[in-house]
């Protein structure tokens, strides 16, 4: 099976005294759901910008298949002046809405709103319909259920894993539980 992503021997800081990381390497495959953990300032996120290549690595090579991302503040994810209808179907089909809005357990009339009427749960599912119905290969989730209770964070996450087998996933927790609980692998940074 092909890689969606494969990171090789990746080398990235602000500044070339202070890597974030070194020399770091890793590869996913359809189906396969990793973890990336790390303290506060690690590189995390910026990993996920060198993905997305909002940021030029150092040194190594990134090879990626398409992606949709998750961020881990709901509300920087949104336009505050257009609602969330518009903003997914922007981006996206909404030939499967229906079933996903089930999913997630979200009503269909908070999409009419627009995103500081909504809570940032709410707002969190949204992102997270939002990035699925693009059908990406690859679901890049930044922290994608902190915003959420315990009851629905366990909804959102056995709905994500159900999916594994469409896409694969990279996530960025620093609940190790979670992350000993549904991933593939655990990748310190």
């Amino acid at each position: 099976m092909p890689h969606l992503l494969k990171v090789k021997n990746l080398s990235f800081g602000y500044t070339k005294e202070n890597l974030l990381f070194k020399d770091l390497s890793l590869s996913l495959k359809r189906g396969e759901l990793k973890a990336i953990v790390g303290a506060s300032g690690a590189g995390k996120s910026t990993l996920f910008e060198l993905i997305l290549e909002n940021l030029k690595p150092l040194n190594g090579t990134i090879t990626v298949a398409s992606c949709s991302q998750v961020f881990q503040d709901p509300y920087s994810s949104f336009h505050p002046t257009y609602t969330l209808l518009n903003q997914i179907q922007d981006v996206a089909s909404l030939e499967e809405l229906d079933k996903y809005l089930k999913l997630i357990n979200l009503d269909y009339d908070l999409l009419l709103k627009l995103p500081h009427e909504l809570s940032g749960g709410q707002l969190q599912r949204a992102s997270i319909l939002r990035a699925i119905l693009m059908k990406p290969d690859i679901l890049l989730l930044d922290e994608p259920t902190s915003a959420l209770d315990n009851v629905i964070q366990l909804e959102v996450m056995k709905m994500l894993m159900n999916h594994l087998g469409s896409m694969a996933m990279l996530l960025i927790t620093h609940d190790m539980e979670l992350a000993q609980w549904c991933a593939d692998e655990i990748i310190t940074i």
